[in-house]
């Protein structure tokens, strides 16, 4: 039974480039460890992307995916960082499993990819209001913006979060 035309393509662009890429990547990320995982996930997201029998430049392509992967990956590893030090500067000792922690991060990388889609103006009103702690008519009074354009931003948000944590 011979292989679909996308699988083949692939296979092809696979065995022609994973060895340039890997090395790319190993440059960029100076870990071959970090480099091999990178490389085997951007091969992974082309497999269920489009036709690969359509890629023309291939290594142009498989650059785009692998420098989408590694802004994922400084992307996640940041706000693990981040939850990691809020944590330990909390007072009391909390004990938390591993998986509780893996699920708060993959939460916080969720919920950080939806307010980026968002747009600057939502993102910031709705930081203001979740992470600052002001109201809706004092955000309203210090971006000099309508308080209907807060609340319409703040639903944008909320609803975002809502779908984010529904999908969990």
């Amino acid at each position: 039974m011979p292989m679909p035309s996308h699988t083949s393509a692939i296979e092809r662009i696979y065995v022609q480039h994973h060895s340039w890429l890997f090395g790319w990547l190993r440059g960029r990320l100076n870990n071959a460890c970090d480099a091999a995982d990178v490389a085997h996930d951007t091969f992974v997201r082309i497999l269920g992307s489009r036709d690969a029998s359509q890629i023309r430049e291939p290594r142009d392509y498989l650059t785009t995916v692998a420098r989408g992967l590694v802004i994922d990956r400084y992307r996640r590893r940041a706000i693990e960082v981040a939850y990691l030090e809020t944590l330990a500067a909390r007072p009391e000792a909390t004990q938390i499993s591993e998986e509780d922690r893996a699920l708060i991060i993959e939460t916080l990388i969720a919920v950080d990819k939806a307010l980026s889609d968002l747009g600057a103006r939502a993102r910031q009103i709705f930081m203001l209001s979740q992470i600052e702690g002001l109201t809706y008519q004092q955000i309203a009074t210090q971006l000099k913006i309508s308080l209907t354009t807060v609340k319409k931003h703040m639903i944008r948000a909320l609803t975002e979060c809502s779908m984010i944590m529904a999908g969990l």
